[in-house]
């Protein structure tokens, strides 16, 4: 499979959503997974598998913002999307920064960082889990 396909415009928060926000280090687009950069004056970035540091997502983005404007990000709940996901399967980050993939798209060495699991075609139920394990 490949990477979900978000429209920026479809991510909606929800009721049950958790909020927190930050400050964007670099160009961020509603519904990529971000991560705290610690080295960064703990900016918010583009979470990818690839690397220990940036696998570690803190939530999934509510809208857009280039680098050091407000950014505020999903950390649990339920997060509506445009209809791209497969009921029950698990989803996690991307090899490409900033993407959501299901969790049978990570590879040997691609550390995994769940996010949550689809619950409708438009709806993710949040529920990250950042393991900083790299798959054998």
């Amino acid at each position: 499979m490949a990477d979900v396909s978000v429209t920026a415009a479809s991510v909606v928060k929800t009721a049950n959503t958790a909020i927190s926000e930050g400050i964007a280090g670099g160009t961020v687009t509603a519904g990529m997974p971000v991560y705290i950069d610690t080295t960064d004056s703990s900016k918010l970035k583009a979470a990818d598998c690839d690397v220990q540091a940036t696998s570690v997502a803190a939530g999934i983005a509510l809208h857009g913002a280039s680098a050091g404007q407000p950014l505020k990000y999903a950390t649990s709940g339920n997060l509506t999307f445009n209809a791209g996901f497969t009921v029950g399967v698990v989803y996690v980050v991307s090899t490409t920064a900033g993407g959501i993939a299901p969790d049978t798209d990570l590879a040997s060495g691609d550390y995994v960082t769940i996010l949550g699991i689809a619950t409708t075609t438009s709806n993710l139920n949040i529920k990250i889990n950042a393991s900083e394990i790299a798959k054998p």
